[in-house]
């Protein structure tokens, strides 16, 4: 674990400046205590940093996510509500492991479209979109990780605490979607239950014609603050039917590294 000091560079990193991401991505391994089970013993494929991010989650009814949702997958509930969350961030220090960043390739903003899922015993993330500002990562997220990624234009600006982000989707291959909002924390670093139970998922799940495949994930423990905005949130989820109802739980965290690993058969 870093010391404060370093806790705070981390967290001041503003999304013009590029910096050397990859020890940060290292020493997330020497925190593990907090995960649900233990990190895999093969080595991971791909380090990542997320600035800046932005988890917005509605309740959904349960069987509205369900019909949704591949076979087996059944949608997780909490509070007698499944979740719908659209997250979005700077992706930045992207690598694969033992190569360094490309500094065109590997800083760009990113958002995805997710709920909650539980195969198993372990608790993951379902994507239903993923939307990046790079033709290349799309590529090869979607050989790698078999995931519905989709290339847009897209725009991240941060002005003090303020997140100012613009996206839409101009992959012909997928149906139109855009998102735009402004936000900004709002208050201390929270322990909040519900957000720990959405933010806090170790592993993605992907479903083909042979099952379920897991793609393994880990990081420290979220920063986690509330956050406040303006979203507009509805085109991104019209593709799926669904409508967003009520105002969104926010939260945001400054920065999050992040190792992945390969998918593997469940």
């Amino acid at each position: 674990m870093g010391t404060a000091a370093e806790t705070a560079e981390r967290a001041l990193t503003p999304l013009g400046r590029l910096v050397d991401e990859i020890p940060y991505q290292r020493r997330a391994l020497a925190e593990s205590q907090h995960r649900p089970w233990p990190l895999p013993q093969r080595d991971w494929l791909m380090g990542q940093s997320w600035l800046d991010l932005l988890f917005a989650h509605w309740r959904v009814p349960r069987d509205s996510i369900d019909r949704l949702l591949p076979r087996p997958l059944r949608a997780q509930v909490y509070d007698g509500s499944a979740w719908l969350g659209i997250t979005p961030f700077v992706v930045s220090g992207l690598r694969l492991r033992g190569v360094p960043p490309l500094p065109w390739l590997s800083r760009f903003p990113e958002l995805n479209v997710r709920t909650y899922v539980e195969v198993a015993g372990k608790p993951g993330i379902y994507f239903f979109s993923l939307d990046a500002a790079r033709r290349a990562a799309v590529f090869a997220a979607r050989r790698v990780y078999r995931l519905p990624y989709f290339h847009a234009r897209m725009n991240a600006e941060r002005r003090g605490t303020h997140v100012r982000y613009a996206s839409v989707r101009v992959d012909g291959s997928g149906p139109a979607a855009r998102f735009g909002g402004e936000y900004r924390p709002s208050g201390a670093p929270t322990g909040d239950p519900l957000a720990r139970w959405l933010t806090e998922r170790y592993c993605l799940y992907v479903v083909d014609d042979a099952g379920v495949l897991r793609g393994e994930i880990h990081h420290p423990p979220w920063p986690l603050q509330p956050a406040e905005g303006q979203l507009s949130a509805a085109a991104m989820v019209a593709p799926l039917g669904l409508r967003l109802t009520g105002e969104p739980l926010l939260h945001f965290s400054a920065r999050q590294d992040v190792l992945l690993w390969s998918l593997a058969r469940v």
